[in-house]
């Protein structure tokens, strides 16, 4: 045991932030899939725990796998992966269609050999955050004008963006927020980012003409987007007004100490309760108590994520941190802000707690990411104990 754990790297906190969510997450997943059982063949509840805790499985050991990959080599790992990105952006997009309950597919890749679906934006989302902090380091300090940065930072940026959003608009807005963030940490120009806004807006309303005027090309979709909009602030009774209605109802009957586990009746009644609204269901079953473990779950996580940035010894390791560790709470605090009714329902997933293989496996990539970095920040002090009398006067140089 005490050689498992020597091999693990990193910042402890962040490992333990992990730990402790994973752990959380079966007893919620495993009650909710009470209602998914009921529709699936075999009927048995227990295999989607054990379904969960092999995507968790999986998860965690991507996780160890990549924080053991010096993060410098993600630099060049990036360049390499945004073209299989948008090649597989590609593929999901055409071959995705519509099922006939109406669920839109073309955000999956399937891969037939193990019988498994795979979001691909979730993977484009990652590559772009480290491609855009790779960039953002190389020119830091340098005199920057729109003109040379349009090819090599804002041209994968806008491809991947335009192939994940006929299919998935609350994760391209998602990404385009957390990379205008990003640019703006690392230095961009605060007058190109308003133009490169601008452009978004622009080429949103574009592409919403386009598809009003050719419906057939993607059925359905900005159609979604504007009965969500408009059940948002009109209150309308659509299914998305179902959804929050139930999800409204589980919270309120939780209070301050739940249900208890396995307890909530609310599951049985509200769609998508292992994944999108997992956070009513937890607050059902576990109140209030369990609604702030969470939130403090994540802040904690965000506070890690900072000071890992601020220690890290290099202009790419500081962005890398954020780039991809912001949109995680980021993601986080949507759900629960869709939750309680703070926010348009989006179908973004409460990292680590709700089911569902690839956005476990795209969060724990993420993570594993970060503590790279951390590592590295580790492996100097550790050189500077070894090989200096007074070690801290080595450390104050690397700080």
């Amino acid at each position: 045991m005490q050689n498992i754990f020597s091999q693990i790297k990193g910042d402890r906190a962040i490992w333990a932030i992990a730990t402790l969510l994973a752990i959380f997450s079966f007893l919620p997943v495993y009650s909710a899939a009470s209602n998914l059982a009921d529709y699936s063949v075999s009927g048995n509840t227990f295999t989607f725990f054990i379904k969960h805790f092999m995507h968790l499985a999986l998860g965690f050991a991507i996780m160890f796998a990549v924080h053991k990959v010096p993060y410098k080599y993600f630099r060049g790992l990036s360049m390499v992966l945004i073209p299989v990105v948008l090649v597989l952006l590609l593929i999901t997009i055409l071959q995705g269609s519509s099922t006939s309950e109406g669920t839109n597919t073309s955000r999956w890749i399937n891969i037939p050999v193990v019988n498994m679906s795979f979001q691909t934006s979730t993977l484009a989302a990652v590559v772009l955050m480290v491609y855009v902090a790779r960039y953002l380091s190389k020119i830091k300090d340098q005199l920057i004008t729109f003109k040379e940065t349009i090819l090599p930072l804002w041209a994968p940026v806008f491809f991947i963006l335009i192939l994940i959003l006929p299919a998935n608009f609350s994760t391209t807005a998602i990404i385009f927020t957390m990379v205008m963030m990003l640019a703006f940490i690392g230095g961009y120009p605060i007058k190109y980012l308003l133009v490169i806004i601008g452009t978004g807006l622009l080429s949103l309303v574009l592409f919403v003409l386009v598809a009003k005027a050719f419906p057939e090309a993607m059925p359905n979709r900005v159609d979604t987007w504007m009965s969500r909009v408009e059940n948002f602030t009109d209150k309308e009774d659509t299914k998305e007004d179902y959804q929050i209605q139930r999800s409204k109802t589980a919270i309120a009957s939780g209070g301050i100490f739940g249900l208890g586990p396995g307890k909530s009746p609310t599951k049985y009644l509200l769609p998508q309760s292992s994944s999108d609204f997992i956070f009513a269901i937890i607050i059902e079953e576990y109140g209030l108590l369990g609604g702030l473990f969470l939130l403090a779950m994540y802040s904690w996580l965000l506070f890690r994520i900072v000071i890992v940035s601020q220690k890290s010894d290099t202009i790419f390791g500081k962005l890398l941190v954020l780039g991809v560790g912001l949109p995680i709470v980021f993601q986080a605090l949507i759900n629960m802000a869709v939750t309680v009714e703070l926010f348009p329902v989006t179908g973004q997933t409460l990292p680590l707690i709700s089911s569902g293989g690839t956005s476990i496996w795209m969060t724990c990539l993420a993570i594993g990411i970060i503590l790279s970095v951390s590592a590295k920040r580790q492996e100097l002090k550790d050189k500077a104990a070894e090989n200096s009398e007074n070690p801290l006067d080595i450390l104050s140089e690397t700080i």
